[in-house]
């Protein structure tokens, strides 16, 4: 039988306890000036280190060289109090919970005036002191106040308050606290390498998680993991198993689907979560931690959110940014408290699918919402619709005036190129107002909007750029969780007789296209649109400007001509209009 971790690795001097440094410098300062006290109270959470730095500085004491922050290692004393030592007889620890009744109090009380057998001192380690009984507690109190010279008390307890005052008062206090992630799990690292077993990326992560930042937990979590790992070492898959945490990739699908507001694919992400065995209440539990990490992306920006959320990649990062930016700071707020709520109900419920699912109903429901958040997120909601989603307009829809830069075009201009004629622009008329043309927009006409582009074999990337915002909108049409995914992100890299090419601006974006089938989707807008049916292929492409609308983008990338006097009027006013971004709002 193999000896546990958190037993094999428990460290034997203050330089090796992690995480508490504002209790160890401390102590071994007085170590080493000699001002040590007779009564020590340690303090915190479950696992911190209380007991352990108790032992360490029972060996610091009783070294032969001591008080000292650096035991020998040589002596008896320093040999019997190592990690996983036999003990030493002049070290005796009592559990509270065991020896809190008056009697053992009494019995230790009169124990104590008895000098140590070999040591230098004598050491009463005290753990769960707070069980002490107030009989017990108030039998010890006077050899506590007035102990013998060679009698050192050390109380460890995780509720220092109900331990009696009179106690505390008389004792150097110090508070141990959880260890930070990033010190975790640079130490569990240590210790994997130390056994020579591989662990999977985001693995650690995992583990530093689950133990809630208590050294102890996450070498037990560690353990297990490493007792059950194959040749290849652990994997993610089997971790996220055996911990129970929701996987990466159904988190992300869910987010894109709020995000896109498509409640088909969310509530299918559900059924996709209790199909693969997650616990429901886990789920949630993991989604709302995941809309408080959205909250801080949008609060900080991806780059500097790195500095609290370190343990994220910069791609997941950088897609969590997306993510915030099309739900938006209201709408993750309201979801949050939505989500907190729902996971406040599924305590104790008998159905807890159903809660869950009735969570994301009402996250994709704000319009019954008359709460101060839902009214946020309502007009948030219009506000970012203003801004990135346009809409077509018919023939019926009336014209809007655009002011446009008056363009200087011989009446002898060359004729429209076959790429311009496809975006060229339908002008109705134009006069001039204060030295401005301004021009009356109207699209084609609703017989011609309705038919389906013909077949065509051929086009170049520039002209197929240009279409793009138009595909974009098509695509709105037939999957919103698509056109969530394609519009802040993606732009088309190149075009040959069977491929057409699409850049996307993170890998996480890029598998949650290929995992919702989304290629289908697109092709299918392209042929409605260009008349080009191609295989759609992504690929990841971290220079996209995700700041930009599909319309700006498709005007930047597109190669029209530069020389004035080489288009017709009409495809000169067409090129000043796709220039400009005009954002209507549109209705979903």
């Amino acid at each position: 039988m193999s000896l546990a971790l958190y037993r094999k690795y428990r460290p034997s001097v203050f330089a090796d306890v992690i995480g508490q440094e504002h209790v160890t410098v401390p102590l071994s300062n007085a170590l080493e000036s000699g001002k040590t006290h007779h009564a020590y109270l340690f303090s915190g959470p479950r696992g911190c280190g209380k007991t352990s730095s108790a032992r360490i500085m029972a060996r610091s004491l009783n070294c032969e060289k001591g008080p000292t922050p650096t035991p020998c290692g040589e002596c008896q004393s320093c040999k019997d109090l190592v990690a996983n030592g036999p003990g030493s007889i002049d070290v005796i620890e009592l559990d509270a919970a065991t020896h809190g009744l008056v009697d053992d109090a009494r019995d230790l009380r009169d124990k104590a005036f008895f000098a140590p057998v070999q040591s230098k001192y004598k050491i009463y380690i005290i753990d769960e002191a707070h069980q002490l009984g107030p009989g017990a507690a108030n039998a010890l109190l006077k050899v506590v106040e007035e102990p013998p010279p060679h009698v050192i008390f050390i109380f460890a307890t995780t509720e220092p308050e109900k331990l009696i005052s009179t106690i505390r008062s008389r004792t150097h206090h110090y508070p141990f606290r959880l260890v930070p992630p990033g010190t975790l799990g640079a130490h569990l690292e240590k210790v994997c390498e130390s056994e020579g077993v591989k662990v999977a990326k985001g693995v650690i992560p995992l583990v530093v998680r689950a133990s809630g930042g208590s050294v102890r937990d996450a070498l037990s979590v560690l353990g297990q993991l490493l007792a059950g790992a194959g040749k290849d070492g652990v994997s993610y898959e089997i971790a996220i198993q055996l911990l129970g945490f929701t996987d990466g990739a159904l988190l992300d699908d869910a987010m894109d689907a709020i995000s896109a507001r498509d409640g088909a694919t969310l509530f299918k992400t559900v059924d996709r979560v209790i199909e693969s065995g997650h616990d429901p209440r886990r789920f949630t539990q993991d989604l709302l931690e995941r809309l408080r990490d959205l909250m801080i992306v949008d609060a900080l920006e991806a780059t500097n959110a790195n500095s609290i959320l370190r343990e994220l990649p910069d791609d997941q990062l950088e897609r969590m940014r997306v993510q915030a930016k099309n739900i938006g700071q209201a709408s993750l707020s309201r979801a949050a408290d939505i989500a907190a709520e729902g996971l406040t109900q599924m305590r104790g419920a008998t159905a807890p699918r159903l809660i869950l699912e009735l969570i994301c109903g009402r996250i994709l429901l704000p319009i019954g919402d008359s709460s101060e958040s839902g009214l946020l997120a309502r007009i948030e909601r219009l506000e970012r619709v203003e801004n990135i989603a346009p809409q077509p307009r018919t023939a019926e829809t009336p014209a809007k005036e655009v002011p446009v830069a008056k363009p200087k075009v011989s009446k002898d201009a060359a004729p429209v190129t076959s790429n311009e004629a496809k975006r060229e622009v339908p002008v109705k008329e134009a006069k001039e107002v204060a030295g401005v043309e301004v021009v009356r927009e109207a699209s084609s006409s609703t017989k011609q909007a309705s038919e389906p582009a013909k077949q065509i074999n051929t086009i170049d990337v520039a002209g197929l750029r240009r279409l793009w915002p138009d595909v974009i909108e098509n695509v709105k049409k037939r999957r919103r969780l698509t056109w969530s995914l394609l519009s802040a992100s993606a732009q088309i890299l190149g075009v040959d007789e069977k491929i057409i090419t699409i850049g996307i601006v993170n890998a996480g974006a890029r598998d949650s296209f290929v995992r919702s089938e989304s290629d289908e989707i697109l092709r299918q807008a392209f042929i409605e649109v260009v008349g080009l049916d191609r295989k759609i292929e992504v690929t990841v492409d971290p220079s996209i400007d995700t700041t930009s609308t599909p319309e700006a983008r498709a005007v930047r990338t597109s190669e029209a001509p530069t020389d004035p006097t080489q288009l017709s009027g009409a495809a000169l006013l067409a090129a000043e209009l796709g220039a400009t971004v005009i954002n209507e709002t549109s209705h979903d």
